[in-house]
């Protein structure tokens, strides 16, 4: 019986001599003969490319929106949230490393059919997908075939990445559905090739794209100490969100805690503070805290009057002021909202 986790991928070239370049992912990997890419995911047979892992899945579970996070689209809404392994990218402070390491397990998670995730969606009685967890770009193909699926049903479809897949790929996932997409933006220019080996300028390619397709997009930046917490990095990254995506971009500033082979201290909740203000002074309307329950930053304010809109702690909604038709009670602003609010 055939594996149902090895398809043939939709993105690569065939070379003479039986190489194929795999067009995933911004890494363009040459792959000889009965070889596998940089993420071990892939694998040329016979002179033809073959994902590994079509539902393959090391986690299923059913996530509160504001986790991923997104904190301006569904508001209070839960996705079935799946992960697979491997990454396309090298990042030493690596927070989900268990799975994004460990492209030697490939082939032994838990086979999940797209059907039977859409159906899981269904009874559960939750609002969409997410593919997260690890890098969703490795799953392309498994995506394609849930958000279609899931469109179908009336499900929305989100992707929490690094935003390193190839423009022909962000096409693919918009047209099959693709609704919403919180991007890590992990620094500079500088610190994404020193530490990730990357570009930093095709995250921001594929940022600009989505949301000009009618992509929902948020941005995360983990503050790493003696990393990306330099002010300038930061007024930097905050610069772009509002000249290439817009003011009402949300931005979220996490804390990092010490992983894998990364043993910088813990962020300083100064610092976030710090990294919010530097949003909030270069002009996005939208900054978010992390990583610290409770803290006034996790809230959602109205820019025009300063009403407290939204109050969370963690992943919960504690109340919810913005009215039916997306605006702030008080003085009648409009909040950039995607989506109707999930009271739970």
């Amino acid at each position: 019986m055939e594996d149902p986790r090895v398809r043939e991928a939709l993105l690569y070239d065939r070379l003479a001599g039986g190489q194929v370049v795999c067009n995933t992912c911004e890494r363009h990997c040459k792959v000889d003969w009965d070889g596998v890419g940089y993420c071990r995911t892939r694998k040329n047979s016979g002179g033809r490319l073959f994902t590994l892992m079509h539902g393959d899945l090391t986690s299923l579970s059913a996530n509160p929106i504001e986790k991923k996070p997104f904190f301006h689209f569904w508001p209070g809404s839960r996705a079935l949230t799946a992960g697979t392994w491997s990454c396309n990218l090298d990042c030493p402070w690596c927070q989900n490393e268990d799975i994004s390491k460990h492209p030697e397990n490939v082939g032994k998670g838990r086979y999940v059919s797209p059907e039977d995730f859409v159906r899981a969606v269904e009874h559960y009685g939750l609002q969409g997908t997410s593919i997260s967890f690890n890098e969703p770009t490795l799953l392309l193909e498994y995506s394609l075939d849930v958000f279609a699926l899931a469109k179908e049903r009336g499900f929305y479809n989100t992707y929490i990445t690094n935003g390193y897949m190839s423009a022909d790929a962000l096409k693919l996932l918009i047209g099959h559905g693709l609704d919403a997409m919180n991007i890590d933006v992990k620094g500079d220019g500088e610190t994404v090739r020193r530490y990730c080996g990357a570009d930093v300028e095709k995250v921001w390619r594929n940022a600009r794209l989505a949301r000009e397709d009618g992509v929902w997009v948020e941005l995360t930046t983990l503050v790493i100490p003696g990393v990306n917490d330099d002010a300038e990095l930061l007024r930097g990254i905050a610069r772009r969100v509002r000249d290439e995506l817009g003011e009402g971009t949300p931005w979220h500033v996490t804390r990092y805690y010490p992983a894998f082979r990364f043993t910088a201290p813990a962020t300083p909740v100064s610092a976030l503070e710090r990294a919010c203000e530097i949003g909030r002074d270069e002009g996005l309307l939208y900054v978010y805290a992390g990583n610290v329950p409770g803290h006034r930053y996790e809230n959602t304010y109205c820019p025009h009057c300063g009403e407290l809109l939204v109050e969370r702690n963690v992943f919960d909604i504690m109340q919810y002021r913005i009215t039916a038709d997306n605006r702030c009670p008080t003085c009648g602003e409009t909040v950039p909202i995607v989506g109707e609010f999930c009271g739970r």
